[in-house]
C-alpha cells in the first residue's frame, strides 16, 4: 500500500511538472528544481533501508555500522569547509540536489548527514520499535509531502502548504498501522502514534531550509518523543519488543 501511494505520488509530480509550472505554492525562489527535488527525494527514500534492515538487527550491530558511516559524513562536511578544492568536487557530483544553504559559500550541513545523524540518535535513545516507526515516518511521509506539496500545494499552511502537510499525515498514520500491525501492537499504540504523526506534522509544516537544526532531525525525534511518552504515560508495558 505504502509503495503504490508513493508511486502514485512520484507519477503525479511528474505529470503535472509542465500543466501547472509556475502556479501554486510549488514554485518559491531559491528551491531546486522540481525534477531535481524528485531525484533527491527518492534518495531520500532508500534511507528506508535503515528501518527496514533495524527489524532484524540488535541496537549494538545496528549502531556499529551507522555510525561509522555517520563519521565518514561528518568528516566529509569538515573537508568541505576546510579545502575549497574538496568543495567544488563535491558540488560536481551532487551541486543539482543540493538546496540552497547546503551549497552556498559558507555551506550548511546538508540533509543527508542530518539522516544518519537522526538515525543514530533515534537508535541509541527510543525503544527499537519506536525508533523504527519514528524513522520510516520520517523518510515516508516527510518525501510524500514535499513531492505531494510541491506539485499541488495551494494553501498555506505554516511554512509549507495544507495538501503537503495533509499528505505527510496521511502517510505517517498508515506506516503507524503498518509497523502496529506486523508487531502485533496493541490498539493504544495506533492512537498515541496518530498523535505523534500530528505533533510530526506541524514540526515538519515550521521547518525551513537553511535553519540550523534539519527536519531530518526535528521530525523523528518530536515523533518518537510523544509517542514513547505518551504510552509510558499511559500504562507501562504498551510498547512492543521486538
Amino acid at each position: 500500500m505504502l509503495r503504490g501511494l508513493l508511486f502514485y505520488l512520484y507519477v503525479m509530480a511528474i505529470i503535472k511538472e509542465q500543466a501547472t509550472s509556475g502556479h501554486g505554492l510549488s514554485q518559491i525562489p531559491g528551491q531546486i528544481s522540481m525534477s531535481n527535488e524528485i531525484r533527491r527525494k527518492l534518495i531520500h527514500l532508500g534511507s528506508i533501508s535503515i528501518p527496514v534492515v533495524y527489524w532484524f538487527l540488535s541496537q549494538e550491530t545496528a549502531l556499529s555500522i551507522l555510525v561509522p558511516m555517520t563519521l565518514i559524513a561528518i568528516v566529509t562536511e569538515i573537508l568541505r569547509r576546510a579545502f575549497p578544492g574538496f568543495e567544488r568536487w563535491f558540488r560536481s557530483f551532487f551541486g543539482p540536489l543540493l538546496r540552497p544553504h547546503e551549497s552556498s559559500t559558507r555551506p550548511e550541513i546538508n540533509g543527508a548527514t542530518f539522516v544518519l545523524i537522526s538515525a543514530c540518535l533515534c537508535i541509541a535513545i527510543f525503544p527499537k520499535i519506536i525508533a523504527i516507526t519514528s524513522f520510516a515516518v520520517l523518510i515516508i511521509s516527510d518525501t510524500a509531502s514535499a513531492l505531494y506539496g510541491r506539485r499541488f500545494g495551494k494553501r498555506e499552511f505554516l511554512r509549507k502548504s495544507v495538501e503537503g502537510s495533509g499528505a505527510f499525515f496521511v502517510t505517517a498514520v498508515i506506516v503507524v498501522f503498518v509497523v502496529a500491525y506486523l508487531s502485533h501492537a496493541p490498539r493504544e499504540f495506533v492512537a498515541f502514534g496518530g498523535l505523534a504523526s500530528l505533533v510530526a506534522m506541524v514540526v515538519e509544516g515550521l521547518s525551513e531550509g537553511g535553519s540550523s537544526i534539519d527536519d531530518n532531525m526535528t521530525i523523528p525525534m518530536a515523533f518518537g518523543a510523544v509517542m514513547w511518552g505518551g504510552l509510558e504515560l499511559w500504562q507501562t508495558g504498551l510498547i512492543p519488543v521486538l
